[in-house]
């Protein structure tokens, strides 16, 4: 008898990325098409390789591995397998080997490995791509051992502020306490940010196993997700994941086994940017209105009900896997100065190619959007950069060559956060960008302080009149007042960084504050 011959593997995403432009009708259509042919499949729905230009994607495992066409639409379907799709045929959506494509040769993908890899909630496809390899290695250390791992690397936190994670670590590990907590900061709400969604959709599991080894190294034995409530997609995954990792003994009483335990739960934050601070999230946590405390104490010392609390952001949780697999040094290998490791960079607004780029830091803007993004969509000339979320600077063309790095940036008054990076062409209107940072602020502020709350009001009533053209000298002087005042006294970094972009726009771009007076908006509605 003939052996059976065994159904081809076919990827396509699940990534909320890809299902925004059909992908789940790319993928009914595939099913279709191949029952009606008589050939048998095995779907599966993957996270993105982060290549949003060319979503849908769709691979195809061939014997000359895995063979990328995109991006695919439901019409394209039959002609696909007319051409040969099964065997990975030509046809004029066909990219060809997905490993070969530039936007991934170029790449040091770390953490992002296995995102568009694997199917997301297969444990076993986990496994085979080396997922609890640094589990189990952190399994035959000590606490103190782990955490000297992480702060040799260089890890550095992944949410905005940059600090070592190793020495936050270290003060959990040293802290005495009956309970001790480990929370993941998810609420991603930096505007042209995606990477954790892309993560918790695409390999979930890795997040996991990072916060686990962090409660091994610290002591803790419970942890909480905080997770934007606008990914519902990705808040599904990670609670399937979760439910698996306890029936597979990752979650729960015994560790692998072991003596240590960590119990695991997802919760969905409400819509407050102010979340993404980390004192505000406690608070959410904890059932209360999110709003900052006052520092000191700080979480890890007193932090979610009052214990000492590592509070870490996904990306960072996401690289100690790899870190205790393969060593400190390793890690430390890759980067530059004081910023070592990999960034996952995140390519969004006015680009011809935008999408999820992880790299070893010390590239330049330039190379990213320019090499790697194609410059702008329009095909206009770029005149603004913002990097960092919508409290970062704006660059300008001319400051592109700057490196990915969290002191070189600074030094031009820049900053990383989270890896975002936003184009605006040569149409852009930065008053009205500045205006915006404002308005942003007023609208997302806790409203625990004054500076920050009464402070972003006003710099949108001095904004509106400074581009209607009313006493300019008089209102640019207070604007840069009122800048002054809330950096020195907001309460966190709200109030205190809204006038980066503000101070940026007008130092780099000052013709745009003296305009010709524009038609008045309304700045409730222009901040929704």
């Amino acid at each position: 008898m003939n052996a059976p011959i065994a159904p081809v593997r076919i990827f396509i995403p699940i990534d909320a990325a890809a299902l925004s432009v059909g992908a789940e009708a790319v993928a009914q259509a595939v099913s279709r098409e191949a029952a009606a042919r008589g050939i048998a499949i095995d779907l599966v729905r993957n996270g993105s390789r982060g290549m949003l230009w060319l979503e849908p994607l769709v691979e195809v495992e061939t014997p000359q591995g895995r063979i990328a066409y995109g991006p695919v639409a439901a019409r394209d379907v039959p002609g696909l397998f007319e051409a040969g799709l099964v065997q990975g045929g030509g046809h004029a959506v066909r990219l060809g080997p997905v490993d070969d494509l530039d936007w991934m040769k170029r790449q040091q993908r770390l953490t992002f490995a296995r995102t568009g890899v694997i199917d997301p909630l297969s444990l076993s496809d986990y496994r085979a791509h080396d997922g609890l390899t640094g589990l189990k290695a952190a399994l035959a250390l000590t606490g103190a051992e782990i955490v000297e791992t992480v702060r040799a690397s260089g890890l550095r936190g992944r949410g905005g502020a940059g600090f070592p994670t190793g020495i936050k670590w270290k003060t959990v590990h040293d802290a005495s306490a009956d309970q001790k907590y480990i929370v993941c900061n998810a609420d991603e709400g930096d505007s042209g940010t995606f990477a954790d969604r892309m993560l918790f959709e695409g390999d979930p599991y890795l997040t996991i196993e990072g916060m686990v080894i962090a409660a091994i190294a610290v002591g803790a034995t419970r942890g909480y997700i905080y997770l934007r409530s606008e990914y519902p997609h990705a808040y599904k995954t990670m609670q399937r994941a979760i439910l698996k990792a306890e029936q597979a003994g990752i979650l729960g009483d015994s560790v692998l086994g072991s003596a240590h335990a960590f119990h695991l739960e997802v919760r969905l934050g409400a819509g407050a940017y102010i979340c993404g601070e980390e004192t505000s999230l406690l608070e959410s946590l904890e059932g209360k209105r999110g709003v900052v405390r006052a520092k000191p104490p700080i979480p890890a010392l007193k932090g979610l009900f009052g214990k000492p609390t590592i509070v870490n952001n996904v990306l960072s949780f996401a690289a100690v896997p790899w870190i205790l697999q393969h060593g400190a040094q390793a890690y430390a290998d890759f980067g530059m100065g004081r910023s070592r490791g990999t960034l996952p960079v995140q390519l969004g607004g006015n680009v011809r190619r935008g999408g999820l780029v992880e790299l070893a830091f010390g590239i330049s803007l330039r190379e990213i959007i320019e090499d790697l993004g194609g410059g702008t969509l329009s095909g206009r000339p770029i005149r603004a950069v913002q990097v960092g979320g919508p409290l970062g600077a704006y660059l300008t063309a001319a400051q592109l060559d700057v490196a990915m790095d969290y002191e070189a940036l600074a030094a031009i008054k820049g900053m990383l956060g989270h890896g975002g990076i936003v184009v605006f062409d040569d149409s852009v209107d930065m008053a009205q960008q500045a205006r915006f940072a404002f308005a942003f602020c007023a609208k997302e502020s806790c409203g625990k302080c004054t500076p920050c709350r009464i402070g972003a009001t006003r710099g949108v009533e001095t904004m509106d009149k400074i581009i209607a053209g009313t006493e300019r000298p008089k209102n640019l002087a207070i604007l840069r007042d009122l800048s002054k005042l809330m950096t020195d006294a907001s309460l966190c970094a709200m109030g205190g960084l809204t006038p980066n972009p503000v101070l940026s726009a007008l130092h780099h771009f000052p013709e745009d504050f003296d305009r010709p007076a524009g038609p008045a908006k309304n700045w409730l509605l222009a901040a929704e």
